[in-house]
């Protein structure tokens, strides 16, 4: 199984969202330009996560994405499940029952591997709803609170300077 690139390009938006100060939505002209994305493949983006209750829309000429929620309540899972959709990696179109004729031993292969994979499924449901963006944000910067600038008009650059050695 890998996923799209839509989960980076998610991921990308809520470390965008998350350290955007938060009386000032970040605009989607800026999102889609710091992505290398077209306007309207950016904003199919930002649906999804509006759908899924990780960002929201605000209108109007200062409009623009915010979070809906706060960063350490979104997990990975949220982030997943938004642009891929429920995790299942095994497709099951029924090609065991197919290529060995629906038999006794067709029917209990395709149950061993619908269970195997179901728990492997389990496995990383666990996992990933237990890794916040909070968490992995905090550790990637190094900080306890996330630093917050104005994409519109900043870069992290400009309130984080590197320390010698930490840039790699």
């Amino acid at each position: 199984m890998q996923l799209t690139k839509k989960v980076e390009q998610a991921i990308c938006i809520i470390v965008l969202l998350a350290t955007q100060e938060s009386n000032a939505p970040l605009a989607s002209d800026e999102i889609s330009k710091r992505l290398g994305v077209s306007p309207s493949y950016m904003k199919k983006i930002t649906r999804k996560l509006v759908v899924q209750g990780i960002a929201m829309s605000v209108s109007g000429n200062n409009g623009g994405v915010s979070l809906a929620k706060s960063v350490d309540d979104i997990s990975m899972l949220d982030v997943i499940e938004a642009m891929e959709g429920p995790i299942r990696m095994y497709p099951d179109t029924g090609l065991i029952g197919l290529a060995f004729h629906d038999g006794k031993y067709a029917e209990r292969g395709q149950n061993i591997l619908r269970n195997v994979f179901a728990q492997g499924d389990n496995l990383l449901i666990e996992y990933f709803s237990k890794v916040s963006a909070g968490d992995l944000l905090k550790e990637g910067f190094g900080v306890e609170n996330l630093p917050t600038l104005n994409w519109n008009r900043e870069s992290l650059s400009d309130v984080l300077p590197w320390e010698s050695g930490d840039d790699k």
